[in-house]
């Protein structure tokens, strides 16, 4: 298993296949059956399937289905251990036929956790929605010398939540915002410095936070091969859970960002000696 970071706003990741055998063969179908995500997460097969030639690899894009999060900690309910409980059905058939093969079950791994965290963040979230809804505002204000500028963070807490939802302990409905990380492409603007240990209680006011934003690399390839640079990471604590939690910027703002940064980084670069 693996993803790709374009997909991690999208809840897809990647079933990776290895053909090891002295023929070409086509791949029908495929999917992960984990503890983690309660229902099995399938790769969307084309009618004729996907073909894989001897001694190559494939890497078939699967959506995550809902995870499993029962009252665990953010560090996925059913224990870290259930990565370890991963299986992978396949459906083949040789090449050029068109029927379909028994399924098999094939060894798999998931070397980089991907199951494990991608369960922490949706639970994370769950939690976290609960208390408040917390988004980006379209907006992005740019200064005058048009080197920073502010991103707005919308908190609008929900009228009230349950122990269940959270969880359990005192901790419940109740979300601490413990620090706002920048991306590959922002960073805090020194001048306008970012909360910190903000509590957000359900049922409380809503908030407007302004985050003071500057480039933060400005080599050629920056915004050409930006993948997550417009995904906001706060770290957050919510009832029993800890871990982070992305905000993402909606299409528009994102090209206003990405304006910005390229603008931003072009007058950086004119005033440079």
């Amino acid at each position: 298993m693996n993803q790709f970071r374009d997909n991690y706003g999208k809840q897809i990741i990647e079933i990776q296949l290895t053909n090891n055998s002295a023929s070409t063969v086509t791949v029908r179908a495929a999917g992960i059956a984990t503890p983690l995500f309660a229902a099995g997460i399938a790769w969307r097969a084309s009618p004729d399937g996907t073909q894989i030639p001897p001694g190559q690899a494939k890497s078939l894009p699967a959506h995550l289905t809902t995870a499993n999060c029962g009252t665990g900690t953010g560090a996925g309910s059913p224990g870290t251990e259930a990565q370890d409980l991963v299986s992978v059905t396949v459906r083949l058939s040789p090449n050029g036929a068109a029927e379909n093969g028994a399924p098999e079950s094939l060894p798999a791994t998931d070397p980089f956790g991907v199951l494990v965290r991608n369960n922490t963040e949706q639970c994370l979230a769950r939690d976290a929605s609960s208390v408040a809804a917390i988004g980006l505002r379209p907006e992005l204000d740019v200064s005058g010398d048009g080197r920073r500028a502010v991103l707005r963070l919308s908190i609008r807490p929900s009228a009230r939540t349950s122990p269940e939802q959270q969880g359990g302990g005192s901790g419940a409905g109740r979300l601490v915002i413990e620090r706002i990380d920048g991306t590959p492409l922002l960073a805090e603007d020194p001048a306008r410095p970012w909360p910190l240990n903000l509590t957000i209680e359900a049922g409380g006011p809503a908030q407007e936070l302004e985050l003071g934003i500057r480039p933060a690399r400005c080599d050629p390839h920056a915004v050409a091969e930006d993948k997550v640079g417009t995904v906001i990471p706060l770290r957050v604590m919510v009832g029993a859970r800890t871990g982070i939690l992305k905000v993402t910027a909606d299409r528009d703002l994102r090209g206003r960002i990405l304006d910005f940064v390229t603008a931003a980084c072009a007058r950086t670069t004119r005033l440079s000696p």
